[in-house]
């Protein structure tokens, strides 16, 4: 029980912590940031802090985010797109080498890899599509949908190394 305690408030840790990034790079771009939160499904908590920070905890810790004024963020230079949309990537480098050899360490290295690939709807794959829509000077369907189906399929690969890795041979 202890165990499986520690996970949860470790993966929430990093979680936060990792939205925190994104959080501040945000503010440092002065990119408005509308909602925070912790976890998924019904909320349990919310509370507005000053004028329009919305912050949110809900059932499920099986995630987090911040939600910031999309419109903004696309009008900010690409630079300044990848450093708010890699700003938690870097938090959970920064902890993995800090804690590296401790499942915080494990767990904070797992959340740097699995945001950096581009899968749908993670830092990376948000990362892919701004490059793309700055390359093409507009959204280009064949080329995000080429993106999303690519990262879909790299991670199906990741995940049959980690089976093949773990019970050493092909599933």
């Amino acid at each position: 029980m202890l165990t499986a305690l520690n996970l949860i408030l470790s993966f929430s840790a990093a979680l936060v912590l990792h939205e925190l990034g994104h959080y501040i790079a945000a503010r440092i771009c002065r990119i408005p940031v509308k909602e925070v939160g912790i976890g998924w499904g019904p909320k349990l908590f919310e509370r507005r802090v000053g004028k329009q920070l919305d912050l949110q905890i809900r059932l499920l810790p099986l995630g987090a985010y911040v939600r910031m004024d999309m419109t903004t963020l696309v009008s900010r230079s690409l630079a300044q797109q990848l450093f708010v949309l890699g700003a938690g990537i870097a938090v959970n480098l920064l902890l993995f080498f800090l804690t590296a050899g401790t499942a915080f360490g494990a767990l904070n290295l797992g959340l740097a890899i699995g945001n950096t690939l581009p899968l749908y709807q993670q830092d990376g794959w948000k990362g892919g599509i701004a490059v793309c829509r700055r390359i093409f000077g507009q959204p280009n369907p064949i080329v995000e949908w080429s993106l999303t189906i690519s990262g879909a399929l790299l991670g199906l690969l990741v995940v049959a190394k980690a089976l093949i890795s773990l019970y050493g041979q092909a599933v």
